[in-house]
């Protein structure tokens, strides 16, 4: 049986330092109204506060500043993600394409893409989706059967994507694609990734409404949509590789434990400084996951800035992390004497338990499900 370890990771003094200006930078936006803090901070779309952060510069961080970057490490853009997210800001609108688009591009995009795209993003004003789930197959991504047909120039994509977060609002997907028919004996065979501009002639975005009335995900059909040659990112055949890559950096940041923290943060306040044994006995435990959660995941932040590929690894940060934040509205509902209600404009703590309460069920579905993540995290044990 393989084995992994989480060894801790030690933050620089850069790092800290970045605290302190992204803590200023938030209090300075509160006071002056360019933001109200949200309950879901990384759902939370708000393109003025995205163009705020470009021009502070905490977009793209890690990228070169010849690309509109800062050229600053894994560790420092992780402390600058955790701030925004403990703070509430609407990060959502650039979340993407800063936490996952934007390094695929860097490392794996052509240099239009790289000239045209990351600038926009650092800026703040260019923002994507994710192209690849998709209608009957769950988390399960080798079954694509989105395709692309070489054409003069480039490709003409058909197919479908589902449970596409903001694709009305975005102004890219990057779209896992099928460029050659799926091996037998290679699932995962056959794979390329595109960039593909959402008002594209043959796309059509159909809304898909959640729970509490809010329109966050959508259906994406693709009819003959034509791809340059110069927006596939990395060799034809290689989008398992760029995908599985991916997803160590949307499985394993702080966003995957901490959606629900503002709600911890008010059962914690509700208790009051002496609580009684049964709230001192749930919401310790609760800190303790959190505590080894953060552990976890600042582990694969020191392992991303040293170019390494922790997918096993993000994939139990992102099983443990959405199951301990799935938790916390049902710790609310036992310790807060608080009817839960309704109320998409998060107005109060009745409305912030209320919507978590119908979010909750998903935190364990976006970015693939416990059973899919649980038969990696076997498979890069040894144990399957």
């Amino acid at each position: 049986m393989q084995e992994f370890t989480f060894a801790p990771t030690a933050m620089p003094p850069a790092a800290e330092a970045i605290r302190t200006e992204v803590r200023a930078f938030l209090t300075e936006a509160r006071d002056t109204g360019l933001y109200t803090p949200r309950r879901h901070s990384w759902s939370s779309f708000d393109p003025a506060f995205s163009a705020e952060c470009g021009r502070r510069g905490f977009i793209g961080m890690t990228w070169p500043e010849s690309y509109g970057g800062r050229g600053r490490s894994a560790l420092e853009r992780y402390v600058m993600t955790e701030e925004m997210l403990a703070g509430g800001a609407p990060v959502g609108a650039h979340w993407v394409a800063d936490r996952q688009s934007g390094h695929q591009i860097l490392h794996h995009g052509s240099d239009r893409a790289k000239r045209e795209i990351l600038p926009k993003i650092c800026a703040g004003t260019c923002f994507f989706g994710i192209g690849m789930s998709e209608p009957d197959s769950g988390s399960d991504l080798a079954a694509a059967r989105t395709r692309a047909v070489q054409v003069d120039g480039g490709w003409r994509i058909t197919g479908r994507k589902i449970w596409t977060s903001n694709a009305h609002r975005a102004h890219y997907l990057i779209v896992l694609a099928r460029t050659a028919a799926r091996s037998d004996s290679n699932r995962h065979a056959g794979l390329s990734q595109f960039i593909v501009p959402l008002d594209a002639e043959g796309i059509e975005v159909r809304p898909i409404y959640n729970l509490y009335g809010g329109h966050d995900f959508n259906e994406v059909v693709f009819d003959g949509v034509f791809a340059p040659d110069d927006m596939m990112i990395g060799e034809e055949g290689s989008g398992w590789t760029m995908v599985t890559g991916e997803l160590a950096f949307e499985r394993s940041g702080p966003d995957r434990f901490l959606s629900t923290v503002q709600l911890l943060l008010e059962i914690i306040d509700g208790s009051g400084p002496q609580p009684d044994r049964m709230a001192a006995v749930e919401i310790g435990r609760k800190v303790a996951e959190l505590a080894t959660l953060r552990r976890m995941s600042t582990s694969i932040a020191g392992m991303l800035d040293r170019d390494l590929r922790p997918a096993t690894e993000a994939a139990l940060v992102k099983d443990l992390g959405t199951a301990f934040e799935q938790s916390i509205p049902e710790t609310a509902r036992r310790l807060l004497a608080l009817e839960p209600r309704i109320d998409r404009e998060d107005a109060d703590l009745a409305a912030l338990l209320g919507h978590t309460v119908v979010a909750a069920p998903a935190f364990t579905i976006r970015g693939g499900t416990r059973e899919i993540l649980r038969g990696m995290i076997a498979r890069g044990l040894g144990l399957r």
